[in-house]
This record gives C-alpha cells, sequence and structure tokens, in this order.
C-alpha cells in the first residue's frame, strides 16, 4: 500500500471518527418544538378533561386547547446536529441548558417542580373562573408547607385553611401568627381548618425554635388561599408540566359555568400564566406553542400581551389575539362572536 493510500485511509478513519463524535458527544443546549394540544372541553377517556361539581354548570361549543412544548428531557442528551437542525426548523429552537435546566437539578427535582407548578396554574385558575363569573370567593390563611418532624408534623396538612386558632378567628395570614406568639413552649394550640370541604380541628403541642430559644412554633409556613364551595377537578390524561395553561385552563372553567357558549364553536387554542386575580402573564416557547396550535387546526390563539415582542416576523394563518386579563380573554371571544367582530379584537403590534 501506497503512502498516499495509507495517508487517505487515515483520513478516511479520522473523519469517520469525528463524524460519529459529532452524533455521539452531547452538547450543553436543548430543543424546543411544538408538542402537540389538548382540548380543555373535551376528555380524557370516558371523564372530562375539567370536571365541575356544586354549582350549575352549562353546555359548551367549540374546542379550546392548551399548547405544549416538546423540549428534551432533563437528563436526556442533544446532539450537535440535531442542535442545529432544531436551531433551523420553523416553530422550533435550540437554547443553553442552563437557561431551561438549573444545573444540579435531577431529572426527578426539574419534574415535581413543573407538577407544583401545573397545580398552582390550575388552583389558581379555578380562583381566577370564579371571580369572573361572580362567584364568592373568600381569601383565607393556607398552610403552605409542613417541617417533617415539627409539631404540626401529620396534624396539619399542606392546602389546609385555616378558620380560627384557640377559637379566635384568623382571616388572614398575620392574625394567624399573632395567636400563635401568645403560646409558650410547650403549650397546646388548636386549629379549626377547612380541609377538603370539611371542617377538622387539631390540637397539637407547640416546640421551641431552632433559631430564637423560648420562642414557641409549630412548624409551618403560612400563604394565602382560596376558599370556595364549587369543587373542580382536572385530569389531563397525561402528564404535563408548568404553569401556562392557566389562563386556558380559566377560560375553560368560565365556559362551562357561565351561559351561553363562550367560543361559539370555534376552534381557539392559547397560552399564558394566570392569578387568582385574572392576570395573564408571559410564558416561553411562544412561537413553538403557536406551531402546536396551527398542527391542531385552531383559527385564533390567545397569548399574553407581554409575549408580542417575542413573535418578530412571525407569519400564522390563525388570528393571534393579545390578552393581559382574563377579561381580556373573555371580551376578546365574545367579540369575535359579534357581526362584524373579527378583525376589532386586540391583536399584538
Amino acid at each position: 500500500m501506497t503512502r498516499q493510500t495509507w495517508t487517505a485511509f487515515a483520513s478516511a478513519i479520522v473523519f469517520v471518527g469525528l463524524a460519529i463524535l459529532l452524533v455521539v458527544v452531547p452538547v450543553p443546549f436543548v430543543t424546543w418544538g411544538p408538542g402537540g394540544a389538548r382540548n380543555t372541553l373535551g376528555q380524557a377517556g370516558n371523564e372530562p378533561i375539567i370536571k365541575v361539581r356544586g354549582i350549575q354548570t352549562y353546555p359548551t361549543t367549540g374546542e379550546l386547547d392548551m399548547t405544549i412544548v416538546a423540549t428534551t428531557a432533563a437528563d436526556g442528551r442533544l446532539s450537535l446536529p440535531g442542535a442545529l437542525v432544531n436551531y433551523w426548523l420553523p416553530h422550533h429552537d435550540t437554547l443553553p441548558r442552563d437557561s431551561i435546566y438549573a444545573p444540579g437539578k435531577s431529572a426527578a427535582q426539574v419534574e415535581a417542580e413543573d407538577a407544583d407548578q401545573m397545580e398552582t396554574a390550575q388552583d389558581d385558575a379555578v380562583v381566577a373562573a370564579l371571580r369572573a363569573a361572580g362567584q364568592p370567593v373568600t381569601e383565607m390563611p393556607v398552610v403552605f408547607s409542613v417541617t417533617v418532624g415539627g409539631p404540626a408534623h401529620r396534624l396539619l396538612v399542606p392546602g389546609d385553611l385555616v378558620i380560627s386558632v384557640d377559637g379566635v378567628l384568623t382571616p388572614d395570614v398575620e392574625s394567624v401568627g399573632r395567636q400563635i406568639q401568645q403560646h409558650q413552649v410547650g403549650d397546646r394550640v388548636t386549629f379549626l381548618v377547612w380541609r377538603k370541604h370539611v371542617k377538622t380541628e387539631v390540637t397539637l403541642t407547640t416546640a421551641q425554635s431552632s433559631t430564637q430559644p423560648g420562642v414557641a412554633i409549630v412548624g409551618i409556613t403560612l400563604s394565602t388561599g382560596y376558599r370556595y364551595d364549587p369543587q373542580i377537578s382536572f385530569d389531563l390524561g397525561q402528564r404535563i408540566g408548568g404553569p401556562s395553561a392557566g389562563l386556558v385552563f380559566a377560560l375553560a372553567i368560565y365556559d362551562k359555568i357561565t351561559a351561553g357558549p363562550l367560543l361559539a364553536g370555534r376552534h381557539v387554542a392559547g397560552t399564558g400564566t394566570i392569578t387568582p386575580n385574572g392576570d395573564v402573564g408571559a410564558i416561553g416557547g411562544i412561537q413553538e406553542k403557536i406551531g402546536s396550535a396551527e398542527k391542531q387546526g385552531a383559527t385564533a390563539f390567545l397569548l399574553p400581551a407581554a409575549n408580542c415582542a417575542d413573535l418578530a416576523d412571525l407569519k400564522s394563518a390563525m388570528t393571534l389575539i393579545k390578552v393581559a386579563t382574563l377579561r381580556d380573554a373573555v371580551s376578546a371571544l365574545q367579540t369575535l362572536d359579534t357581526p362584524g367582530g373579527a378583525g376589532r379584537e386586540p391583536a399584538c403590534p
């Protein structure tokens, strides 16, 4: 074999090796792309995705899609060719891994956080929808977390709404704290809480703070919660995380508990976080979610006003409607349903 032949053979080996490395060696990026959509007014199996009890409901028409982003899993790996392909594909993106997944977090931690965000989004959507529909909602202090091994462990649970402490009504977080502060270490404290629509009395014994000697604690943190009579549950039929479906959940609930079909038979999709007051917040992956909605055949798409700047030169056959509140979204859908309404809905500039 001549020197030239050996050189060509060695070059080919090097080339193949480099090609294999390009495919096998992961790069510190993740991809985003359209991940489909779910009609929140539809069913998962034989059950409604959103089930409403304890309040009058009304028929709905049309489809109201929550949109999903498909992304590289927290424990997944991405090759350079895969990163480049997704960078150039429409409605796809390639992003630095650390901008999506915090360094040091396991896949299980990421999944748990996503699940918590989804649960919070659903809870906030219920409150926002009930308020928009004029249904009574009462703010109350709620047990946010319980210290493992503390006085309240296995007695109080996250989600307990605190009605009173030692028979004294506690309408807010501060009043609960004041009642607890009146106790000495070793005192018994009685909580009356609202748990799963049932009043429950719990008595526990205070312990000493590990950071403040002589200060009595019960081992809980508190936040603001909400009490209402309707029972509203969610079953998406698949594991989906994150907070970005809040707006669509709230609209679906509102449509179910108010007279007249909000969508008037239309196929609408959307995205956006929601607060209990009905404020709509920005989300990530807006172009990917628009791509998901287009693939499912939606004709209108509701998006947070704060995401308008992320659309750049995006072209879409759908009507793109910007909203800042749940009320904006309801009003925009009602505008679409009026004669000559199309074209008068708020759009991104």
